[in-house]
């Protein structure tokens, strides 16, 4: 009987070699951005009370009904596979004391779990890149994390975005909108498609999210909430565009874009990209000012956004952003049992006086010659070649592979000063010092 192959999981993708590099670019790009703003990593739990998603996002969105990875544990108690961030990063502020009459810039990183049907750019296992600021109310706030979202996509050398921007208003003033919508939705209730019907009696406002053309002209003749916002949410929306102006950063207003979870108020955004077909979206996000205290903390204000890191990949790969380069710097090939001990000694010497550099040795046997292929099909600028006569001289062949020049006989105690001069790396001088 031939066993049944064991594959991943419907929905949930292995990230290989070959497109890791474009994962690292992203995640270290990110990291140096935020940091430049002064916002700082936390690491949150995968796995939450499943309560905490209810009360956050909202009992009657798509994502509590139908797309939680929720079971009980061995105690008992209802958990769920975190489905986005921003819940568990409330959860964890209010749990250690971080948000209270405090500030706080944060961000994070991670896997996400929705049960959706896979499809291009739509996974079960998904990775988002998220930001949360705490404890600032004023439009400044909103200004600055849009305009570092956009110094991000120009650190990564990606074009063709476009900043989708709204203000959802109060709570106060949505529920006397959500009336408004009601009303005339209801009076066109048979041109609704069967979501739309159902989300009439249940979260109106995601009508206007909906992607069926059928739908389309409806959602365009419906109130606008920007027709309905408070005095305060006005003049709020009104100066987060006078600074986004200042700044020089093009956005659309979109009166309805209203974003998936029950938490946000006020500002809301998102940035979308032609590139990707329908999943068009990479990064979203809004305030959530009634968020904490809707979860046992005091009133804090809030605000923050999540980007989706497989369909910024997808779009990395679609403009051909340039990613790091992960190819070793040497491929050291050596032959001889007495000289591999020596080549092992020199590869830790090298990578311990050369700060980054990535240091290839070869391993399995073979004559020089099948070496010197791995090596070049390794990506190794350079091959060092060490015999039994360059360990008695206690020297190595320098043999370029990526470059026109001669190769050359470098001694041991020259080999990190010779290999940082050429591939513009920096020696540390507490090692090199050391005797060798």
């Amino acid at each position: 009987m031939v066993s049944e192959r064991i594959q991943a999981i419907r929905g949930m993708n292995d990230i290989l070699p070959g497109q890791a590099a474009l994962w690292q670019t992203l995640e270290r790009c990110a990291a140096a951005t935020f940091q430049s703003y002064g916002y700082h990593p936390v690491r949150l739990p995968i796995v939450e009370r499943t309560e905490l998603f209810k009360r956050s996002i909202g009992e009657v969105t798509d994502i509590i009904e139908k797309e939680m990875y929720t079971f009980q544990d061995r105690g008992g108690d209802s958990v769920s596979l975190r489905p986005e961030g921003t819940a568990g990063a409330v959860r964890a502020g209010i749990e250690h004391g971080l948000l209270y009459n405090q500030v706080q810039r944060l961000w994070y990183a991670g896997p996400m779990f929705r049960y959706e049907r896979p499809q291009k750019g739509r996974y079960r296992q998904f990775h988002q890149i998220g930001v949360e600021a705490f404890g600032l109310e004023g439009p400044d706030v909103d200004a600055e994390i849009i305009l570092m979202s956009a110094r991000l996509w120009r650190r990564l050398g990606i074009g063709r975005l476009t900043l989708k921007l709204n203000s959802l208003g109060t709570l106060e003033a949505r529920k006397a909108y959500r009336q408004r919508l009601v009303d005339y939705f209801s009076a066109h209730r048979t041109a609704l498609d069967e979501d739309s019907r159902r989300r009439l009696e249940t979260n109106p406002l995601r009508i206007l999210d909906s992607k069926s053309e059928q739908m389309r002209p409806l959602i365009e003749g419906a109130p606008s909430l920007l027709d309905h916002l408070d005095a305060a949410s006005s003049d709020h929306f009104a100066r987060l565009r006078e600074l986004l102006d200042a700044a020089g950063l093009e956005y659309e207003i979109d009166a309805r874009l209203v974003r998936g979870l029950d938490y946000y108020s006020r500002t809301v955004f998102e940035w979308i990209t032609r590139d990707l077909g329908a999943q068009d979206a990479v990064c979203s996000g809004g305030r959530y000012d009634d968020l904490v205290a809707q979860l046992g903390g005091r009133p804090t204000p809030g605000i923050g956004f999540a980007m989706g890191v497989e369909r910024l990949v997808s779009l990395m790969e679609h403009q051909e952003v340039t990613v790091d380069d992960l190819s070793p710097h040497v491929y050291l090939a050596w032959s001889g049992e007495a000289v591999q001990t020596a080549a092992v000694a020199l590869a830790e010497r090298l990578r311990d006086e050369v700060r980054g550099l990535r240091v290839l040795l070869h391993a399995g046997g073979g004559g020089f010659k099948a070496q010197l292929r791995r090596a070049d099909r390794s990506g190794a600028r350079y091959a060092l070649i060490l015999g039994e006569a360059e360990t008695h001289e206690r020297c190595v062949q320098m043999k370029p592979l990526r470059a026109d020049e001669a190769q050359s006989q470098v001694p041991w105690s020259a080999l990190a000063a010779t290999l940082a001069g050429k591939l513009g790396l920096v020696t540390d001088e507490r090692a090199v010092a050391e005797e060798f």
